[in-house]
C-alpha cells in the first residue's frame, strides 16, 4: 500500500515530502547516476510543493535546465550543486562553520561541504590551502579557525590535517578525506585510514569525497546551541 500523505511517487523515484517535519531539514537530491530529465522531474515537483532544493554532484546540462525554469537558483560549478531556495535565507544564518582545506585540489570537496552546511541554516569561512606541508600557513589562520563552533577538515594524500588542527582547537572537528592524491593514496583510502586512525581526540570521520555528509554533520553540530 502507497503512502501518499508522507511521500510523493515520480514512477521513477519517491520525494520524502514530509522528511523535515520528521528531521527538521528537507530531502536533498543526490544527482549523479540519475539522468538530467529525472533530476529535472525530481526538483520540479519538489519546488511545486513549496520544497527547498539541494542537489549534489549536479551536471552543468542540469543547471541549465534548472535556471531557466527557476531563475533565482544557483549552480556552483565546482561544488558541483544546485540550489532553489534555501532552509533559511542568507541574513538568519547562524553560529560559523570553518571549512579548512589542504590544498586548492581538495576544494570540489570543500565547497560541496560549505554549500550543503550553508543551504541547511550556518554560516561558513571557508579557509584554503593550508595543508601541513606549509603549515605556517595554518598557524597563520588558527585565529579565525577557532572561531568557528564546528571545525570541517578537508584533506586528501595523508589527511594530516584533521589531527593537527584537532590538537589546536577546542571545538567538533569532522574529518573530510578527499581522493586527492598519487597512486599508494588508493583513491582516499590512505586520508580516510589516518582521519579514523588518528591520536588526536574530537574527530569524526565521513566518507571519502562526501562533502554533502561533513556540510549537513557540521550544520547540526553548529546550530544545535540554537535550537536547545
Amino acid at each position: 500500500m502507497k503512502d501518499t500523505k508522507n511521500n510523493d511517487d515520480l514512477g521513477f523515484a519517491v520525494i520524502d515530502s514530509r522528511r523535515s517535519d520528521r528531521t527538521g531539514y528537507p530531502e536533498v537530491v543526490y544527482c549523479a547516476g540519475k539522468t538530467v530529465d529525472q533530476s529535472e522531474a525530481i526538483i520540479i515537483r519538489m519546488r511545486e510543493q513549496g520544497i527547498p532544493v539541494l542537489g549534489t554532484r549536479a551536471q552543468s546540462e542540469l543547471a541549465e535546465k534548472i535556471r531557466a525554469r527557476f531563475p533565482e537558483a544557483e549552480y556552483d560549478e565546482l561544488a558541483r550543486t544546485i540550489t532553489v531556495g534555501s532552509v533559511c535565507e542568507a541574513e538568519e544564518r547562524q553560529g560559523l562553520v570553518a571549512v579548512v582545506a589542504a590544498g586548492t585540489s581538495d576544494l570540489p570537496v570543500a565547497r560541496e561541504a560549505m554549500r550543503s552546511a550553508e543551504f541547511f541554516g550556518s554560516k561558513v569561512n571557508l579557509i584554503n590551502d593550508v595543508g601541513v606541508a606549509g603549515i605556517h600557513r595554518l598557524f597563520a589562520r588558527l585565529p579565525d579557525i577557532k572561531q568557528a563552533r564546528v571545525v570541517i577538515a578537508v584533506a586528501g594524500m595523508e589527511g594530516a590535517l584533521a589531527g593537527v588542527i584537532a590538537g589546536l582547537v577546542s571545538v567538533p572537528v569532522i574529518a573530510l578525506p578527499t581522493s586527492v592524491g598519487y597512486g599508494a593514496n588508493f583513491g582516499g583510502l590512505s586520508a580516510l585510514l589516518g582521519m579514523l586512525t588518528s591520536c588526536a581526540p574530537g574527530i569524526s570521520v565521513v566518507n571519502i569525497d562526501n562533502g554533502f555528509g561533513a556540510g549537513y554533520q557540521a550544520n547540526l553540530i553548529n546550530r544545535a546551541a540554537f535550537t536547545n
